[in-house]
């Protein structure tokens, strides 16, 4: 049996991987990085970057257990493709004590045995000095198994272990798709490919590739980035990635300087309080050779200043990335037809536990059933 995973992001290549593994005859279908996102005229992915954050808090029982998987076998993938991507920094989750989302990931990393630590105070502040706290701060430590991972490098890693598993690589994007009762033409510039079975995981743009869309939300997002220098970086050497938890919903994302294509360190900070939909191809198109909002872009400075008001910045940027969203706030990770099933919908959360999700993805295109944990919404 032929399956063609439609997507080379992070939850397509990791589905691919997991495919090639059980013996199938794999096909990842999908574009490489654009070399001049201004112009590019084709598909994008929100992989393009260098930080991630990841764990195993969250307040959601599906989207820690989910990451912790992943987690698990991040050393696996690195070893069977000589490709590193994952740094262990630990974490800092933060919200004001008492509030309900703070208080949710409390109860799902006591419930799931998760090795963290609660820090209120004076004890917080001299554990973490980087950051600036409001007085009633309760901060969850989770200090291993958890960091920031580079999701280009994951894709690339996760790619090259397919690949060493016999699965294909082609280098296309989708037009559409036929469904027959002989197998799935999907149609690409350079040519059709067939296939028994398809799994689309094509993020924003899944919708753009299957007969009938899903009821997906895809949203644009902006991330800041701050330029700090070689002795500014040195300062926050040990600094770990920091969520902090709103009760109103907002959850602003932190991560330490890291080292991009260009050789210059970069903390990046994201959380995005607007929900600026992109409801067609063209759209999405639009927003990623845009690069970003630069409106958001100021809003997030002020945030990171306030959050640490002794960073030293030398220059600023932004750029462009797009969330898909579902109603359960939950992947759709499901058969639609007889040959076509979907694994999309990150819902803000879906690098880090992407390989999770691609077995996940996997195990319904190869007519399994899903465990219960796996459909549990997480909305309160």
């Amino acid at each position: 049996m032929t399956i063609v995973v439609i997507g080379r992001g992070l939850i397509g290549s990791a589905a691919a991987r997991h495919l090639a593994m059980s013996g199938q005859d794999v096909v990842l279908l999908g574009p490489s990085e654009p070399g001049d996102k201004a112009n590019h005229d084709g598909v994008f992915g929100s992989h393009y970057d260098e930080g991630r954050i990841t764990r195993g808090l969250d307040p959601w029982p599906f989207w820690s257990r989910a990451s912790r998987a992943s987690i698990a076998r991040y050393g696996e993938i690195a070893q069977t493709s000589g490709i590193g991507f994952f740094t262990e920094r630990g974490l800092v989750m933060a919200g004001p004590d008492g509030s309900a989302p703070i208080t949710r990931v409390a109860d799902v990393a006591s419930a799931a045995g998760i090795d963290c630590t609660h820090l209120r105070g004076d004890a917080l502040a001299q554990r973490f000095p980087f950051f600036d706290f409001p007085a009633d701060t309760l901060a969850i430590h989770e200090p291993s198994n958890a960091g920031f991972i580079s999701p280009r490098r994951l894709v690339a890693a996760q790619t090259k272990a397919a690949e060493a598993h016999g699965a294909r690589v082609v280098d296309a994007f989708t037009t559409g798709l036929t469904e027959t009762g002989a197998g799935v033409t999907i149609r690409t510039p350079s040519g059709d490919v067939h296939g028994d079975q398809i799994l689309v995981a094509a993020g924003g743009f899944s919708n753009m590739v299957l007969p009938e869309p899903l009821p997906l939300n895809v949203y644009a997002r902006t991330v800041a980035l701050f330029e700090v220098d070689e002795t500014e970086a040195a300062r926050l050497a040990d600094m770990p990635p920091l969520i902090y938890l709103l009760p109103s919903g907002e959850d602003p994302y932190l991560l330490p300087p890291i080292r991009y294509p260009d050789g210059r360190m970069w903390l990046k900070l994201g959380g995005d309080p607007e929900d600026i939909a992109l409801p067609d191809r063209q759209a999405t198109q639009d927003w990623f050779r845009a690069g970003g909002s630069q409106q958001v872009a100021e809003k997030l400075e002020d945030v990171i200043h306030e959050r640490m008001p002794g960073l030293r910045v030398t220059s600023r940027a932004k750029a462009a990335c797009v969330t898909t969203y579902t109603a359960e706030n939950i992947p759709r990770i499901a058969r639609i037809s007889d040959r076509v099933s979907v694994a999309v919908g990150g819902c803000g959360r879906g690098a880090k536990c992407s390989d999770e999700l691609g077995r996940l993805g996997a195990e319904v295109t190869l007519g399994r059933t899903l465990p219960d944990w796996a459909l549990e919404p997480a909305v309160a």
